[in-house]
């Protein structure tokens, strides 16, 4: 995979610049691209609460869905420190995109990239209902 995802990943830090994370301190940023090549960003907005936070991916891939998208290539997440989606995000997106690109990042500069299904084997998708 040699592709230049430097204009993704840029993307999720604006986004993370928006993060609403007064409690954990911990800002998250995404840049989800639709396979039509538009970037939905989205950022974490925690809530006193904790229950009702909804994550950076989540955020994006919501607001792609509210748009009418439903086709994806890839996502850039940015944290402080390189943190991976957590596990409800990996089910939210494979929802949509098993075969998602994930840019993982931090703010140094450093970036891994995986194939969703290196961060969720053994899915558990939408054709697991059909009969």
């Amino acid at each position: 995979m040699n592709k230049d995802w430097t204009f993704l990943i840029e993307s999720a830090r604006q986004a993370r610049e928006n993060a609403y994370a007064p409690y954990s301190n911990y800002k998250v940023g995404a840049a989800l691209l639709t396979t039509e090549g538009e970037i939905y960003n989205g950022c974490n907005v925690e809530n006193a609460a904790y229950r009702p936070t909804i994550c950076a991916e989540q955020t994006a891939i919501v607001k792609a869905i509210s748009e009418g998208e439903q086709k994806f290539k890839a996502i850039a997440v940015i944290t402080e420190n390189g943190g991976s989606p957590c596990g409800v995000c990996r089910q939210v997106l494979r929802e949509f995109a098993p075969n998602l690109i994930v840019i993982v990042a931090d703010t140094s500069g450093n970036h891994r990239i995986y194939q969703l299904a290196e961060l969720l084997p053994d899915s558990f998708g939408p054709e697991e209902l059909r009969t």
